[in-house]
C-alpha cells in the first residue's frame, strides 16, 4: 500500500528534461493526497509555458499509478501558489550552482 511519503520518493524518478533534476527536488510536487480509491497529486511547473508539460503530468500520473495500481491516479496542474526557487531542495539549489537563494 503506498503512503504519501513513499509516493513522493517515487516521484523522484521524474526528470525535468530542460533542468536534468526530479520534479520533487524541483519544488513542483505540491501535494499528495490519498483516499480509498485514488491518489490526488498537486503540481506545478517552472513557467506557464512550458512546452513539455503533458509528458511530464504523464510521467507523474504513471509512476504514481506504479506505486499502488488499486488507485485512480489524478493530477492537477497548479499556478498558486507561483513556483519560485526557493521551493527548490538544497540539492537542487547545490547541484545548479546556487548555494543560496535570496527570498523575494
Amino acid at each position: 500500500m503506498a503512503t504519501r511519503e513513499s509516493i513522493r520518493e517515487a516521484l523522484k524518478m521524474v526528470i525535468d528534461p530542460e533542468l536534468g533534476l526530479n520534479l520533487v527536488d524541483l519544488g513542483l510536487i505540491y501535494d499528495i493526497d490519498l483516499d480509498e480509491d485514488s491518489i490526488h497529486i498537486a503540481m506545478t511547473l517552472t513557467t506557464a509555458g512550458c512546452p513539455l508539460h503533458e509528458s511530464m503530468i504523464e510521467a507523474v500520473r504513471h509512476v504514481a499509478q506504479s506505486s499502488d495500481l488499486t488507485k485512480m491516479v489524478y493530477v492537477d496542474l497548479v499556478w498558486e501558489p507561483p513556483w519560485t526557487p526557493e521551493l527548490m531542495s538544497e540539492d537542487a539549489k547545490k547541484t545548479l550552482g546556487w548555494s543560496t537563494v535570496a527570498a523575494r
